[in-house]
């Protein structure tokens, strides 16, 4: 764990009470300042044994070019009976990006606070500009057909978030949106109980992003929620800072590619525990990881895109020595960077946990005729081979529509099995257990 401060009293405000650890009149506002003097915004205030007290950690970022840092934030109270009951008569569901199925892909889920009645619309428009940025940096641009994306209308009864521009500001808003959370003026936390009833009003939410509605820079991550509706972490970011963006793609690192972070602390001198899970840290050398095969010692000198080639360079999971990291300054380091190649192959990796290579346009719950069509869908370069009774069918390589006819299922009067395998064949993914997540199958039950 990183380090983190002491927790004052009080607890996340709901959109009907004070928000989010907004200091007031109480003489305790803690200057942003503070969060950079520290790994994690350490001042305090008077109040209970913060031990007593649940806690969330979240991660947020002190400026666009900025390392990210820790703090601990109260937990949010459990919703009353009457937040419930808003909230259910609450929060329609829009369809943004519609690629497929929600069993098939990989379903974001964007969530307003901060939006009036009349603001949904540009809610909506703030979700397609936040998301077309997002998209646009790899291995999102590679892989843009593999998402659907949903806009969730939470309305608020004010427009704005508190702590925008000021502490003194202080709005009534649907999840409780607030910036100068702890003290730190970027860290703009939420009501994490109330984004998980919004969120599961979408069929199947992967991945959950907050916009609230401000031009202010800031943002958070809660990487180590685990959501009873299936996505792990929330993402926050201000819809209308240019880049704030950025404070988005790092979380999914968190939640889609299960990546650390490759920044440290002076403080936390050398590493001495035990191998990380992660796929980006290691006690390994560049020497040893070559030696003994391990994690990403197939990227050993390559060049990545976030600059250099990759190799082992120390310090990383908050320890400047002991861990090593695949490259100097990757956006899991540095906010404005893009991922390394171990990085961009662990996305890609993640992507696919959620979202299938290829898609059945045609169901595969009933029999086809003989001389149906049968169709599916798949992203451009992902090859698709067909095969009936297990044999191949190698003039149908590539081809979205069959005829089972056409390829050769007999009109005997017997039950065959059409089939397509379909595999991404990108180079990005290197690691054999990977790759296994690069390839579908799909099967048809042939009448005559």
């Amino acid at each position: 764990m990183p380090p983190t401060g002491r927790i004052p009293a009080g607890t996340p405000g709901h959109a009907r009470r004070a928000p989010l650890r907004i200091a007031l009149a109480t003489g305790i506002a803690l200057a942003a300042g503070l969060a950079a003097t520290g790994p994690a915004g350490t001042a305090t205030a008077a109040g209970p044994d913060p031990a007593a007290q649940q806690a969330q950690r979240v991660e947020y970022f002190t400026s666009p070019g900025g390392h990210p840092r820790h703090a601990e934030v109260p937990a949010p109270d459990a919703l009353s009976s009457k937040e419930r009951a808003e909230i259910k008569g609450d929060g329609d569901v829009v369809p943004i990006v519609q690629a497929g199925p929600t069993a098939s892909k990989l379903d974001v889920v964007f969530i307003g606070d901060g939006y009036t009645a009349a603001q949904q619309e540009d809610f909506h428009a703030d979700v397609r500009t936040k998301w077309a940025k997002i998209s646009a940096v790899e291995p999102y641009a590679s892989y843009k057909g593999l998402f659907n994306v949903w806009a969730v209308d939470a309305v608020s009864r004010q427009s704005g978030v508190s702590g925008d521009p000021t502490t003194g500001t202080v709005k009534d808003t649907a999840l409780g949106s607030a910036f100068f959370c702890d003290g730190i003026e970027r860290l703009l936390c939420v009501d994490t109980n109330k984004v998980e009833s919004y969120a599961k009003k979408a069929a199947d939410p992967d991945l959950v992003i907050v916009l609230a509605n401000s031009t202010k820079y800031g943002g958070a991550g809660y990487n180590d929620i685990t959501s009873p509706s299936g996505y792990d972490g929330i993402a926050t970011a201000s819809s209308d800072n240019a880049q704030s963006d950025q404070v988005a793609v790092h979380e999914t690192g968190h939640s889609l590619g299960k990546l650390a972070d490759e920044y440290w602390y002076d403080e936390y001198g050398t590493y001495t525990g035990a191998e990380p899970w992660e796929a980006n840290t290691s006690k390994l050398t560049a020497a040893q990881l070559t030696a003994q095969k391990k994690k990403w010692y197939r990227w050993i000198g390559q060049t990545s895109p976030d600059g250099g080639k990759v190799g082992a360079y120390e310090g990383g999971g908050y320890y400047p020595r002991g861990l090593y990291r695949p490259t100097s300054d990757s956006i899991m380091r540095t906010l404005g960077r893009e991922f390394n190649l171990p990085g961009n192959e662990a996305m890609i990796a993640g992507f696919h946990r959620h979202a299938s290579v290829v898609t059945a346009v045609t169901g595969t719950d009933r029999a086809v005729r003989r001389d149906a069509k049968v169709r599916v869908s798949a992203a451009e370069g992902v090859r698709l081979r067909w095969s009936v009774d297990g044999r191949e069918v190698r003039s149908a390589r590539g081809d979205a529509v069959v005829s089972p006819r056409a390829l050769g299922v007999p009109a005997d009067g017997r039950a065959h099995t059409l089939s397509v395998r379909a595999t991404d064949p990108t180079k990005s993914v290197r690691d054999p257990a990977l790759r296994g997540l690069l390839t579908n199958t799909l099967t048809w039950r042939v009448t005559r």
